[in-house]
């Protein structure tokens, strides 16, 4: 006899002192188990209940909010205030009023972000384009369903749809909304799941229910004849691209530039922005401008404010005087966010599948879905009239005879046998029988009866229709044609964004246009101190303002349209422009270099460089007696970045750095008093920043290379004393007759 199975007795840990025993303790579980068992449903969970829109259009959240709302028969009624509305959905949606509120404000029509809102509301709630502009708490403000809505609910209760029971099976709620148009496209739609996510456009309503219709008609028709381009709630300009247009059209993924809209006054030297993109905010791009302004970086700019009110979005930028405003905008449009990308990703649940999907498999989605719709309601109405044709059929026959009728039902004895005797009587089967016994007896005279019976007809020739529609997939598709029109005839609008030619859209400006071009000179002192000064300023006052033991150790002229290049003790270069720095007086200090350029902490700049076409290169001694060339293009990058490491080699200290165009001699000088004079075309020229160089001066031991400069003709009486045929070479000690400078850094 096999052995009795017993219930596996749950695992109760015994509890002593309040404790339970190996409460704390670390079991071992092996990762697959863990992802399987607790991340994977979770995953799903957020995929297929939270983040990623379904064929209507709608995330549950979304659906359960609006099908509350219909239920409370907020179509047609009055507004009622959003906390009922919210308490309400709480019995589809168990996530919290903060949650369902939120849900509700970005479906509003005060929210703006929709181009056809599916809320009604009255009240601050909010607006997409500002980051602070927080919506009015639920209490405060008051919503209803939109008038569009009607063509999301519209025959909802003739079995279009399934419906599933809530969280508690108290109730029960749709799966999908049985939309008379391709919502899913009409309006934006973002969500973030577990691994994926969507991001769908919105697209004007009318040029969405023509295309959709094209479609029913040609399966081949062109999407884009139709469709030109998506369509955002808040204006703007959309860059037209026609690839990349197309390529999401196909794919289901790419990106669209929106340039916001702007007006000139100028009666007040101002631009005011009335549209901005949808992936910006005021907040943002009013930052981003101001950074730029204290940067430098423009400066036709005098004051910039958020002047949005009653009559919607508005940025006021003042200008200064001979400002063109549409340069400014140009240089606006690249450096800010008033021109930025939107990213698609259609991103759709099919039948419970996550798949990305161009427009044309989208709409066929959900021509699929529409026409299941309007099969399920004309059978739904097949169903309902034959059931009323059957009825009345049986009416019928009690009119041939209705004093039989009456003797029947007055000359049975017991209640319960009134329906079998009709039955018997007229020919007819229980259903008829039960409609017949319960019609009232004012109503048991001919005319009520001929009345009544003469809806046969009428009725006959429905069902016919609906029968022929049920077997004809044509007619279905041109029902759908018809409601689509319909929907856009009542509710179609113009489109919000103009299209812009990518080849009319000017894109190609940069700041450093705009910067000026002027003579400038450049100082550059020992303790690490800048000064940019215009000749005639220099030539009112040419003494230098120096700090006690400091001196100016570098000067050059240049113009304002150069870069600067600072070497530093770390090897380390900085890269700056010179229109970076303020115009200064020679009385004045200067700018200090590790300060203004963020140096890290104890870096010192050795070393300033001024370029314009990095031509030419650098010569690196060290204190070993060794000297690299680096060719100067190797500090030249694509991107502006302004910090470079590894500037030069480690390996040694550095002795000093030295600048030519074209290969000159050099002299160098050691800690022992000798001097070499070195043609730098004796040294090969490297690509490579952390090259340690060649060795060429010798060193005696306890000695170092100490200094490297350029040899200025006339310097040395006889400069053959210095030079020399090969390298390493020791040098020579300077003759009396020699006006030789020698450093002395013991």
């Amino acid at each position: 006899m096999p052995k009795k199975k017993t219930a596996k007795q749950p695992n109760i840990k015994p509890i002593s002192n309040g404790v339970i025993a190996g409460a704390g303790d670390i079991v071992e579980q092996r990762i697959a188990s863990t992802i399987e068992e607790n991340f994977m449903p979770y995953a799903m969970s957020v995929i297929m209940s939270r983040a990623i829109p379904e064929i209507d259009g709608f995330k549950p959240s979304h659906r359960k909010l609006l099908y509350t709302m219909y239920k409370m028969g907020l179509l047609t009624g009055a507004r009622t205030k959003s906390a009922n509305i919210v308490g309400a959905t709480m019995k589809l949606n168990p996530h919290g009023d903060a949650a369902i509120y939120d849900t509700m404000v970005r479906l509003s029509r005060g929210y703006e972000a929709l181009l056809h809102p599916y809320v009604d509301s009255k009240g601050n709630f909010g607006k997409f384009y500002s980051r602070d502009m927080a919506w009015a708490a639920s209490r405060y403000t008051e919503a209803k369903l939109d008038p569009i809505c009607n063509e999301l609910f519209r025959d909802i209760d003739k079995d279009t749809v399934d419906f599933v029971d809530n969280y508690d099976n108290t109730m029960q709620e749709p799966t999908l909304l049985p939309a008379s148009y391709p919502s899913v496209l009409v309006n934006a739609n973002t969500g973030i799941a577990v691994g994926m996510a969507s991001n769908i456009c919105s697209f004007n309503l009318r040029e969405i229910c023509e295309t959709t219709a094209a479609l029913i008609r040609d399966g081949d028709h062109d999407i884009l004849s139709t469709l030109p381009a998506p369509d955002f709630s808040g204006g703007a300009q959309i860059i037209y691209d026609e690839d990349a247009i197309r390529e999401i059209y196909e794919t289901g993924r790419g990106s669209i530039r929106v340039r916001s809209t702007y007006t000139y006054d100028k009666s007040a030297n101002c631009i005011d922005i009335r549209a901005i993109p949808p992936t910006t905010t005021t907040e943002v791009i009013i930052e981003k401008v101001i950074d730029l302004v204290k940067t430098g970086k423009v400066k036709e700019i005098s004051d910039i404010r958020d002047e949005t009110g009653i009559d919607g979005l508005k940025i006021t930028i003042d200008l200064k005087r001979g400002t063109d405003p549409e340069k400014l905008m140009l240089k606006l449009y690249r450096f800010t966010t008033l021109e930025d990308s939107f990213s698609c990703n259609f991103n759709v649940l099919i039948g419970g599948v996550p798949m990305v999907l161009g427009v044309r498999e989208l709409l066929n989605e959900w021509i699929a879905f529409r026409i299941e719709c309007i099969r399920r309601r004309t059978y739904f109405d097949l169903r309902k009239k034959q059931e009323k044709l059957h009825l009345l059929q049986g009416l019928q026959l009690i009119l041939l005879d209705i004093d039989k009728a009456i003797r029947i039902v007055r000359e049975t004895d017991e209640e319960a046998e009134v329906v079998p005797n009709l039955m018997i009587g007229f020919g007819i089967d229980k259903i008829q029988a039960e409609y017949v016994a319960e019609i009232k007896l004012r109503h048991l005279n001919r005319e009520y009866i001929l009345k009544r019976t003469s809806e046969i007809e009428q009725l006959e020739q429905d069902i016919a229709e609906l029968e022929a529609i049920l077997s004809s997939k044509a007619r279905v598709k041109t029902i759908i044609v018809r409601e689509l029109r319909e929907v856009a005839e009542h509710y179609g609008r113009e489109r919000r964004c103009a299209l812009l030619h990518i080849s009319q859209a000017q894109t190609n400006v940069s700041l450093e246009e705009e910067i000026p071009d002027y003579p400038v000179n450049l100082f550059f002192t020992r303790e690490g101190y800048f000064k940019k000064i215009t000749p005639q300023s220099l030539r009112m006052s040419s003494d230098q303002k120096l700090k006690e033991d400091d001196a100016v150790v570098t000067s050059f002229e240049s113009t304002n349209n150069t870069e600067l290049m600072f070497f530093t003790n770390l090897c380390q270069v900085y890269k700056a422009k010179v229109s970076d720095f303020a115009d200064t007086k020679a009385s004045a200090y200067g700018d200090y270099i590790p300060a203004k350029l963020s140096m890290d902490e104890g870096e010192r700049a050795v070393f300033m460089l001024n370029t314009r076409d990095y031509a030419g290169y650098l010569l690196f001694a060290f204190e070993n007696g060794k000297v690299a060339k680096v060719d100067l293009k190797s500090y030249e990058t694509k991107t502006n970045r302004k910090k470079l490491v590894g500037a030069y080699s480690d390996k040694s200290p550095l002795a000093g750095i030295a600048y030519c165009a074209v290969d000159s001699e050099f002299v160098l000088t050691s800690s022992s008093g000798r001097m070499l004079l070195l043609h730098s075309g004796a040294i090969a020229l490297k690509s490579t920043k952390a090259t340690q160089g060649v060795a060429v001066m010798k060193l005696k031991k306890g000695h170092r290379l100490m200094s490297i400069e350029p040899y200025a003709e006339g310097r040395f009486s006889k400069p053959s004393r210095y030079r020399t045929r090969t390298l390493p070479a020791v040098g020579a000690l300077p003759s009396a007759d020699d006006e030789a400078t020698q450093l002395s850094i013991l």
